[in-house]
């Protein structure tokens, strides 16, 4: 996991030391500091190829949006049919760095999991046009979601969004707007705040008084409570270390959920490392297995397919 933990070092706001620049500096230069592409320094030019971490089973894809703009993503998938579980894990990335920074953890989800997963660049980020905002980056998680409900391989597949830290909050608001849809098999979440608002004084104390000024909101916490679809299962995967967003956070959210939910705690997880946690892919394997296909029409699977031994995941 050292490997993949030198490139998530990349934390919510870039960093919370940004807070000695200044109130100032939220209002007037907001998106630049919660969207901070460039960082770390390359990342808008220099995306890590699945080929540098030995994904053979991997493709680079461009797709447009509605509005214009083009994104970027990998689609990985399981490199034996045998190993194949039907599901496709739509990854929602932090907010600096790029999809190629998360090609660790892309990898294991494909091949000890078994999932396709199809990490999307927001825009602008790594090789997507564009500029970020909160509309932006709703209107490229929905084209995400579109995009694999259309593909000819994945749309036979049950759709997982999985997203870490403001990704999380993309998730959210993805699976509100497709509740009626009836299409999304479940959500992961993992280190997500309830609103930007609300995240403001842990990260960046001074700017606390004029947080309302904030237009980039991300009210995770509102959203959520307006999900009525009780069928849809929600894992949290909280790190209790967490510098940046206070675990009382994720707890919210998961005491607020109406729906069918899961929670995961790792006492030694900070924002960026709760990922590399002993337990955490078991976590998802576990609930992949057990909440989602159990409770899934379209899996191919039978229950004997799917209760195999993990003990050789992690090798």
């Amino acid at each position: 996991m050292g490997s993949m933990l030198s490139y998530l070092r990349v934390p919510l706001f870039a960093s919370s030391g940004l807070a000695a620049l200044g109130s100032s500096l939220l209002y007037f230069k907001q998106n630049d500091i919660i969207y901070p592409a460039n960082l770390p320094a390359g990342s808008r030019t220099n995306v890590p190829s699945p080929h540098q971490f030995h994904i053979d089973e991997a493709e680079s894809i461009k797709f447009p949006t509605p509005d214009g703009e083009t994104l970027h993503a990998y689609l990985l998938r399981p490199p034996t049919p045998s190993l194949k579980k039907d599901i496709t894990l739509v990854m929602f990335h932090g907010n600096a760095g790029n999809v190629g920074h998360r090609l660790p953890i892309g990898k294991v989800l494909s091949e000890s999991l078994g999932c396709h997963v199809f990490m999307v660049e927001y825009r602008g980020y790594g090789l997507s046009t564009g500029s970020p905002d909160e509309g932006g980056l709703s209107t490229d998680g929905q084209t995400a979601l579109d995009f694999v409900r259309n593909h000819e391989e994945l749309r036979k597949t049950n759709i997982v969004l999985y997203g870490q830290s403001l990704g999380g909050a993309v998730a959210v608001k993805v699976l509100q707007a497709n509740e009626q849809v009836g299409d999304i098999a479940g959500v992961i979440l993992e280190n997500t705040f309830l609103s930007i608002r609300k995240l403001i004084p842990s990260v960046m104390p001074p700017a606390k008084y004029i947080a309302a000024l904030c237009h980039q909101q991300w009210n995770s916490e509102e959203t959520l409570a307006r999900v009525n679809d009780t069928e849809v299962p929600i894992l949290f995967l909280s790190g209790l270390q967490d510098e940046i967003v206070p675990p009382s956070m994720m707890k919210t959210l998961y005491e607020q959920c109406r729906t069918r939910k899961v929670w995961k705690e790792f006492p030694g997880g900070d924002h960026n490392s709760t990922v590399a946690e002993p337990g955490y892919f078991d976590a998802v394997w576990q609930f992949l297995v057990q909440d989602v296909l159990r409770g899934s029409r379209k899996t191919n699977l039978g229950m004997a397919d799917v209760d195999v031994d993990r003990s050789s995941l992690w090798s």
